[in-house]
């Protein structure tokens, strides 16, 4: 490495945008999303059940083509009288366990809402809201639900209802009750009638199934402290809930409602995550129905058609890498045939200035079909990883792949060299859209493109995509132009909220760059950013307003998956980050996470070079690592920081050969089984 690679990672770049804190940002959920639903269905229910902020619960939105906040019916719950109700706070039972309570209040009144699913043998499925008011003794109140929207809802209640038509919908008023009261409302799903039923009953059901489900599979365990376990739980049970059966496979889905569907782009990561948490059956079956959107003429289209030729290199990618992860190479071998037409595909698409891939789609903020780079670096990502396997694999079938490889690699970098444009802020950068597109000379500056605008690709790219080295320019210049962007902890005004909004999944996408790069405390900082962008429900949608915003606006779906599998992968990859044909062990690991009091715990994760147990604990002031691999090729080498957090000196290993080289210590890689300290 040299001088000046050593001086951008400390400095990212000639003009620093920010420091990274010195001081650790608590996980609170500070910029939380003031507008939020989420899910409290069984994982893979069809009945994709969803609560808002407020406790009400939002029915009938069918999917593409309808915006995110179109609901065929919405149920509110509140009182009769002159106050409004005021939300004061909303929280899970656990975050392992979809139980809603929402908590309104009025001057002499409380309002708790406790949302739950039931699925009663004989019954079926139901939606249950128990109401409890709460206030001083003599108070009384009339409870009443709103239905708006399209369609009416049976509701079977504990009380006799009196339901009347308001044009726009219903409204059911209860009797009066004396407070402290309890009520209990039934929304069957199925069309069946279902008679009321004891509340206590009911949520101990609820509770019972909960506490028996298991975020993880197979041998697969995760034990992290504090919200980190929290989140890594949420997570897994967010990608659960949203898969469906479709075709007799569990498909992977990113949301309940505006992407409640299959997405090459997304699916890549959610099948990731999935093998991450144990899912190996879903996870392959995953990976057959995105294959299965394979069209005769070679390209992979899915939810999103036309020009977004990246698909098919995401195809590729997603293919290479669940053959890693599960060790079983015989799906890559026998899809030969399709991964070679797909590559020819691409080669008929090449058709763009410089000898790119033609105009396409960028998507993430880049609408229309323009002259861009996001269709190119993504197809070079799909194209070596495919490369790289078929090499592993001795299969000589696919040096025409590699031949176009190569040659697309060379005019990519060639063109970028052409494209690089500089910063206000004074680097060197890639934008994603090229010069000669007509946006950049918009009348209204307000109307031109942002640097960091459409950058996802770009993160993805360098990692997990492997396309460009570290010291390429123009990871470089992504480096330094997401921090030139950072608001809020995370970078902003990368997607399609060009002012005053961000992406909030987008996050994870540079804290891996970051990670990769090693530049721990960034990736850190990001990715705090990222879970403090989170409802209280664990949950993110996928694009919101900045604080104090007065243009940005809410976007996409909620509880939105990509997100739940991206905080899936950073976590997996703080501990054990594969690097190419390098395993870097705790490069995540700052002096933020070992705030957290207990021990970080991987057993039987899936890597490259096999499955791997990793166990980061402290002991009378001394950090301990315990390291096991299973079957599987070695990496060529192990790493493990120098200094732990920047903190602890390391110490001795045991069971391995260990040498220093720069911040790390090179642990010998064919060892199956070893332990190694730091010291403070």
């Amino acid at each position: 490495m040299n001088a000046t690679r050593r001086t951008f990672l400390k400095t990212a770049g000639s003009a620093p945008a920010l420091a990274a804190p010195a001081a650790a940002t608590p996980i609170d959920f500070r910029y939380a999303p003031l507008d939020g639903q989420a899910a409290y269905c069984f994982p893979d229910d069809t009945y994709k059940s969803l609560v808002g902020s407020r406790g009400d619960l939002r029915y009938g939105n069918p999917g593409r083509g309808k915006p995110i906040d179109y609901f065929t019916s919405i149920v509110e719950f509140t009182v009769q009288g002159m106050e409004q109700d005021r939300v004061r706070k909303q929280w899970l039972e656990d975050p392992r366990t979809p139980i809603i309570h929402t908590l309104l209040e009025r001057p002499r009144l409380e309002i708790e809402i406790i949302t739950f699913a039931s699925n009663r043998g004989g019954e079926g499925r139901v939606d249950n809201v128990i109401l409890l008011l709460r206030g001083k003794p003599g108070v009384r109140a009339v409870p009443v639900i709103k239905i708006t929207g399209e369609k009416s809802l049976p509701v079977v209640a504990s009380v006799n209802l009196n339901r009347r038509d308001v044009g726009r919908g219903q409204v059911l008023t209860a009797p009066t009750l004396e407070v402290p009261a309890r009520l209990l409302f039934r929304f069957p799903q199925e069309g069946q009638k279902v008679e009321t039923a004891d509340p206590d009953a009911l949520l101990a059901e609820a509770r019972s199934y909960w506490k028996q489900w298991r975020a993880y599979g197979g041998g697969v365990n995760w034990k992290l402290p504090g919200r980190y376990q929290e989140f890594a739980d949420a997570s897994a049970r967010n990608i659960q809930q949203a898969r469906e059966i479709k075709d007799g496979r569990k498909t992977f889905q990113v949301g309940p409602t505006v992407y409640r569907g299959l997405w090459v782009v997304d699916g890549n990561f959610l099948l990731e995550a999935a093998r991450y948490l144990g899912y190996d059956e879903e996870a392959r079956q995953g990976l057959e129905a995105t294959w299965a959107y394979q069209r005769e003429d070679g390209g992979v289209f899915a939810a999103v058609t036309g020009p977004h030729w990246k698909d098919t290199g995401i195809a590729m990618f997603t293919l290479a890498r669940q053959a890693e992860l599960s060790r079983d190479w015989s799906y890559f071998r026998n899809m030969t045939p399709n991964l070679i037409r797909a590559s020819k595909f691409l080669e008929t698409v090449r058709g763009g200035k410089y000898g790119l891939l033609s105009p396409g789609f960028g998507d993430g903020g880049l609408g229309g079909v323009r002259p861009e780079f996001t269709n190119t670096i993504w197809a070079l990502a799909g194209l070596r990883a495919t490369v790289e396997a078929a090499d592993k694999l001795g299969l000589p079938d696919f040096a025409p792949v590699k031949q176009f490889h190569d040659d697309l690699r060379r005019t990519c970098l060639d063109a970028a060299k052409q494209e690089m444009r500089r910063h206000p802020r004074g680097f060197e950068y890639l934008p994603m859209l090229l010069k000669e597109d007509p946006a950049w000379e918009a009348p209204d500056e307000w109307n031109r493109p942002k640097p960091q605008n459409a950058q996802w690709a770009m993160s993805q790219a360098i990692y997990p995509g492997l396309v460009f080295p570290k010291d390429s320019p123009i990871v470089e210049g992504h480096i330094a132009l997401m921090q030139a962007s950072t608001q809020e902890d995370v970078p902003i005004e990368t997607g399609w909220l060009p002012h005053e909004g961000l992406w909030t999944y987008n996050a994870p996408f540079v804290s891996h760059v970051y990670l990769w790069a090693g530049l721990a405390d960034w990736a850190s900082r990001t990715f705090t950013g990222f879970l403090n962008h989170a409802t209280p429900l664990y949950c993110w949608r996928e694009e919101m307003p900045t604080r104090n915003s007065l243009v940005g606006a809410y976007i996409g779906d909620m509880p939105h998956n990509w997100a739940s599998a991206e905080c899936i992968l950073f976590l997996r990859h703080m501990l054990a980050l594969e690097d190419g044909q390098t395993l870097r062990l705790l490069a995540g690991i700052t002096p933020r996470e070992l705030t957290q009091p207990g021990s970080w715990t991987l057993e039987q994760t899936p890597t490259r070079f096999g499955r791997v147990d990793v166990n980061l604990s402290q002991t009378a002031g001394e950090w301990h690592l315990e390291f096991a691999r299973g079957a599987g090729d070695p990496p060529k080498e192990v790493h493990v920081p120098a200094r732990l957090a920047g903190q602890f000196a390391f110490g001795e290993a045991k069971g391995a050969k260990a040498t220093p080289r720069g911040n790390s210590v090179v642990v010998e890689p064919g060892a199956a089984a070893w332990s190694c300290t730091w010291k403070g």
